[in-house]
């Protein structure tokens, strides 16, 4: 329960604090996740999309079944699974995944070759050289060439620049 009691931490009068009681008898709850082990795209078409993502992409195949597609040997693999309904996929909103390379001019000129969608063209960054890409069902996939790690560290694959 907060007390009523407040003080001033080097703030200007006007702002209060309130000052809330240890309690001892209560251990954190936090939840320790040690590593994001997958990222998992729902797609409309299993065979087109595990043909973008490994033979448009080059991403090798960790493992493959009707439902059920992942990408990457070791730490974070992309998956593909499945939409149940297909009118319930929603891309391009809120999220993207996003990919380095060593060479992202080459890595253009080999998606544009292979008639990939463009939502972002390739622009110079602070960063480094950056791009958008779309996957069959629309889903973002930034990919970027990084020369220099970014200050705020936050938007440094996303969607600088799309707006």
């Amino acid at each position: 329960m907060a007390t009523s009691q407040t003080r001033q931490l080097g703030k200007p009068a006007e702002e209060k604090f309130i000052i809330y009681p240890l309690q001892k008898s209560h251990r954190c709850a936090c939840l320790t996740f040690s590593k994001v082990g997958a990222v998992i795209l729902l797609v409309s078409n299993m065979e087109k999309s595990i043909r973008f993502y490994r033979d448009t992409l080059g991403l090798p195949v960790k493992t493959k079944s009707k439902d059920w597609t992942e990408f990457f040997n070791n730490n974070t693999v992309l998956a593909l699974h499945p939409a149940k309904k297909k009118s319930n996929l929603k891309t391009g909103s809120g999220m993207l995944v996003g990919f380095e390379v060593s060479d992202l001019d080459s890595t253009v000129k080999r998606l544009n070759d292979k008639k990939v969608k463009f939502f972002k063209k390739p622009k110079q960054e602070p960063f480094g050289k950056h791009t958008i890409v779309q996957d069959p069902d629309g889903h973002l996939i930034s990919i970027a060439e990084i020369k220099a790690k970014s200050v705020e560290g936050f938007d440094l694959l996303g969607l600088i620049g799309a707006e």
